[in-house]
């Protein structure tokens, strides 16, 4: 008896156009960006005023780096193991020739953190008072500046000595430190209740348990009341030379001085610059796309999520929108809003595209990791016009459940989609790319799973909602990579709920991506 026999339809998506100065296109953005110069860049060279926050040592490894950066930085020589075409890598040809930006180094606003401050308050024996200590130094440099100070800052650039990466992280031991006294015991790690003596006895300053003791989410969350965009960047990222093992050798690995000279300057021009530096080139209109995202409040005695959502419009353009705290979690890993709440995020998202456009999108994509309940979704449609398809569409990464391979020594092509139906089908956004020559990767890629979960109008075509996801997997701004494994609606969406969840930014208003990453 034959059986009757199934052929999975394979197609290969089309690698997406990016759009760069004077009209031109590029598939990739250090090309683009070398032949074209950014999307609607300056039309004269523009300098960018930057603030510089670190220890004497930090200073000097920035300036010295700022100095490099604005000339010519080459890919390093070939090493007998490197393949003799490196098309994955690129010269750095200065930040005027590829961004029409500029710095002074000798302009710089250095405020001085000092190490022994710094040291002393990272040894405080709890750790979310150490934490709390350490980036009072940095915050409170920028607050003093926009206080006593004139000069406009168009960005603060966080330089960090190793102790912050070793100290100041959720799961550092500090084994071995001589560890000082503070205000707290060593294992408190949430405010005290004391019903009795609420109001008798000041706790303000327990809100420190409100954060993470994590560096990073910390400063970008109290920059956003500030209003200033930042770039954290290590030491040793500037100066590895300067930091070696007993070998000789750098302590950390790292990038090649091209690439880390592309990736920080690609992320000074877009944290600075009114638009990013490249934009998609064919998109289709009237469309826009959000990335929901929930993540658990730390310490909250109600167990209470927060829910935010991210807007990417076509052009690239991203706005962060907090919605309301509250107890969303309904599973292991399932978050849902309440219609009010749903109706309401989603709503505030609209509003802001029409006022940008002048009119609602004819396609809302909802990007989310969960599925979405009868309950979200007529508050979805409720709070959407009429006239605009709202698609809400799974995105989930794969673990090796599924594996497709090629002849060939590298593996399958990235664009690569296994149809499975009109709503389900496989893509991989990591793979083997021609334009390069190579796969970057460690191991054989795994697809994204996409659903098509619910449409109010029409589902699109399952081709269409990859192609869109492709594109989005090419406009993270925060360096200058061919492309991402994820679409920037779901690659940003822990960062964003790591920021929005800290007690630092309660109350937060909308802003763009940049503040948050």
């Amino acid at each position: 008896m034959d059986l009757p026999k199934e052929f999975l339809k394979v197609i290969h998506i089309d690698e997406p156009q990016l759009s760069f100065g004077h009209g031109q296109t590029c598939d990739h953005p250090k090309d683009g960006l070398y032949l074209y110069g950014p999307h609607r860049g300056p039309a004269r060279t523009r300098e960018v005023s930057i603030g510089v926050i670190g220890t004497k040592d930090g200073f000097s490894y920035f300036r010295s780096w700022a100095i490099a950066a604005g000339g010519f930085v080459a890919v390093p020589p070939r090493k007998k193991t490197d393949k003799e075409n490196r098309l994955h890598l690129s010269n750095f040809p200065g930040l005027e020739e590829a961004f029409s930006i500029m710095v002074s180094p000798g302009e710089f606003v250095q405020r001085t953190i000092d190490y022994k401050a710094l040291d002393d308050a990272t040894r405080t024996v709890n750790q979310h008072e150490a934490v709390r200590k350490a980036v009072d130094l940095y915050i409170g440099e920028i607050e003093r500046h926009d206080k006593n100070e004139e000069k406009i800052v168009d960005v603060w650039m966080f330089i960090l000595p190793e102790i912050i990466f070793e100290r100041c992280k959720p799961l550092s031991r500090r084994t071995g430190l001589g560890l000082t006294r503070g205000e707290f015991v060593k294992g408190q790690k949430e405010r005290e209740v004391l019903p009795l003596l609420q109001g008798v006895i000041n706790q303000s300053a327990e809100d420190i348990f409100d954060d993470v003791p994590d560096f990073h989410r910390q400063v970008k969350a109290r920059l956003l009341k500030l209003g200033h965009t930042s770039q954290l960047i290590r030491e040793t990222t500037l100066a590895p030379d300067r930091f070696l093992n007993q070998a000789g050798y750098p302590k950390r690995g790292l990038q090649d001085p091209a690439t880390v000279a592309w990736n920080l300057a690609t992320g000074l021009y877009y944290k600075t610059q009114p638009e990013p530096p490249w934009k998609l080139a064919h998109v289709r209109p009237g469309v826009c796309y959000i990335g929901l995202v929930f993540k658990m409040i730390p310490n909250d005695p109600r167990e209470h999520a927060c829910c935010a959502a991210q807007m990417f419009l076509n052009e690239g353009d991203a706005v962060v929108f907090r919605g309301a705290n509250g107890p969303w979690k309904t599973g292991d890993f399932e978050f849902h809003l309440k219609a009010e709440e749903a109706q309401g995020l989603i709503a505030k998202v609209l509003d802001t595209f029409k006022d940008k456009h002048g009119k609602p999108p004819k396609e809302f994509f909802i990007h989310g990791r969960t599925t979405f309940n009868d309950e979200e979704w007529n508050a979805f449609k409720k709070a959407a016009p009429k006239g605009t398809n709202v698609v809400g569409v799974r995105i989930k990464e794969t673990h090796g459940e599924s594996k497709l391979f090629r002849n060939g020594d590298y593996p399958v092509m990235r664009g690569t989609a296994i149809i499975l139906n009109d709503r389900n089908a496989l893509l991989w956004t990591n793979g083997f790319v021609p334009r390069l020559d190579t796969y970057i990767g460690p191991e054989t890629p795994n697809p994204l799973s996409i659903t098509i979960l619910r449409s109010t109008g029409k589902p699109p075509y399952i081709h269409t909602v990859l192609s869109d996801i492709m594109g989005l997997t090419k406009i993270n701004y925060n360096a200058c990579n061919y492309n991402d494994s994820l679409p920037v609606t779901i690659r940003f969406a822990n960062k964003v709920g790591d920021v929005l969840t800290m007690g630092s930014a309660r109350d937060a208003e909308k802003q763009p991506l940049k503040f948050y990453v």
